[in-house]
């Protein structure tokens, strides 16, 4: 192709280009050409054909700022493009590449990745909960340490010093959870161009494993109607004292009754339906009528919010996990009884004094309940069963707050009532 085919503009027509009724195109020859638009905007462009496919290239804007494409500079574009494509290769896909490497290039410090992770995948994957656990955990035990260091760059052995300061805290369980957290964001960097490797999969084995324990919980009745007793005159917040009576009546997990929200209660219905996690099916649990009492005595407190037990500090966040705790330490109760503690007194008491069938109570927990077929049961099954069970179960709490004795006349009073309803009738 000849200078005179392809080099037809000069700067001065560029310049003097004038806008028109409709967008119109000056030509410079080799497929490039200015297109010049009503409202005077001036846009270099190259046409071209790809694997018999007609596209164009966006080079620049004409004009006289930082940035913008003079004549020269645009036929320059030009012989590259053309270059590339007697190289087999396509100019609108190689610039569409290097913009995406220059973008990850300025973003691809730690901090950066994880926070472009945590809302463009994280948060859509989890509940809220899991998703603002995990943000706080890279905000106060990562980012002080990695988060301005380039994501590529991190090695096995930084991770590690980081992950070890968690430990000296004696958070061994968080620790490996961080681990977990960083190496999603870093596979996340991998698959978005900005590392080549994960240094999580090196530390395989380099954390100290926590001792299994289980949570500290009353499960004999005498004990239960004192701290039953200590609750009720518990003479702190009033929102602390509504989680822990709600957490002795309904025995679900306390991340899950701090983060409950407003709008997932029927208290017409006397349900709660939610989320246990971002892909299971909903947990719907039974109101007691003691507990839906409770909630309408809360509504004025916090049914402004979102939190059905918003923080004390502020009502835009959930619970402290560390309020119900401080109280019932408070209370004379540490090493006895903590929040999560709860479930298994429940559990214990239900099966061995209220005489429940245990997968009745296994599906109040949410723990994954099969059927003599090997099939998890439904998480809607049961549900009227659950029920009886549940105001069964706050009933007694009632009679052990009076006490023992009446806690077993109740009982025995259901068993009694059982009896004569499973007994055949006089013929």
């Amino acid at each position: 192709m000849s200078q005179r085919q392809t080099n037809k503009l000069t700067a001065t027509a560029v310049r003097n280009a004038k806008p028109r009724d409709r967008t119109y195109r000056l030509a410079d020859g080799g497929g490039l050409y200015l297109e010049v638009t009503p409202s005077g905007g001036k846009y270099w462009r190259l046409k071209y054909r790809f694997h018999g496919k007609e596209k164009r290239l966006a080079i620049g804007v004409y004009g006289n700022k930082d940035g913008d494409v003079s004549l020269a500079q645009a036929r320059d574009e030009r012989d590259k493009a053309k270059t590339l494509l007697a190289q087999g290769s396509d100019p609108s896909t190689v610039k569409r590449i290097a913009k995406l490497e220059g973008r990850a290039g300025v973003a691809n410090t730690f901090r950066a990745v994880a926070t472009e992770w945590l809302e463009d995948v994280h948060k859509h994957n989890v509940v809220p909960m899991h998703y603002s656990k995990n943000k706080r955990r890279l905000e106060r035990d990562v980012y002080p340490y990695l988060g301005s260091r380039p994501v590529a760059d991190i090695a096995p052995l930084e991770l590690l010093e980081c992950l070890r300061k968690v430990e000296k805290r004696g958070h061994l369980e968080t620790a490996i959870r961080i681990k977990t957290v960083v190496g999603q964001v870093i596979r996340y960097a991998i698959t978005t161009g900005r590392a080549e490797r994960d240094p999580t999969t090196d530390l395989r084995g380099a954390l100290r494993q926590p001792t299994v324990s289980h949570y500290a919980a009353i499960t004999d009745p005498e004990e239960l109607t004192g701290l039953l007793r200590a609750i009720d005159g518990y003479r702190g917040h009033p929102v602390t004292i509504a989680a822990l009576k709600l957490a002795t009546l309904l025995f679900v997990r306390p991340g899950e009754l701090r983060h409950a929200d407003w709008k997932d209660f029927d208290l017409d219905e006397a349900t709660w339906s939610f989320l246990p996690s971002k892909n299971s099916p909903p947990l719907i649990v039974p109101l007691p009528r003691q507990a839906v009492t409770i909630l309408r005595e809360l509504y004025p407190l916090t049914g402004r919010g979102h939190f059905v037990l918003p923080g004390l500090r502020s009502s835009k966040r959930p619970m402290s996990e560390n309020t119900m705790k401080g109280a019932l330490d408070s209370m004379g109760y540490k090493g006895k009884q903590t929040a999560h503690g709860f479930r298994a007194t429940a559990r214990t008491i239900i099966a061995e004094r209220l005489d429940y069938p245990e997968h009745y109570v296994e599906q109040q927990l949410a723990h994954k309940v099969r059927d003599a077929n090997g099939r998890a049961y439904n998480r809607t099954k049961f549900l009227d069963q659950r029920r009886e069970m549940l105001q069964t179960w706050a009933n007694y709490l009632d009679e052990l707050r009076v006490g023992l004795d009446n806690a077993e006349q109740y009982r025995h009073g259901r068993e009694d009532e059982s009896r004569r309803n499973a007994a055949p009738a006089a013929g």
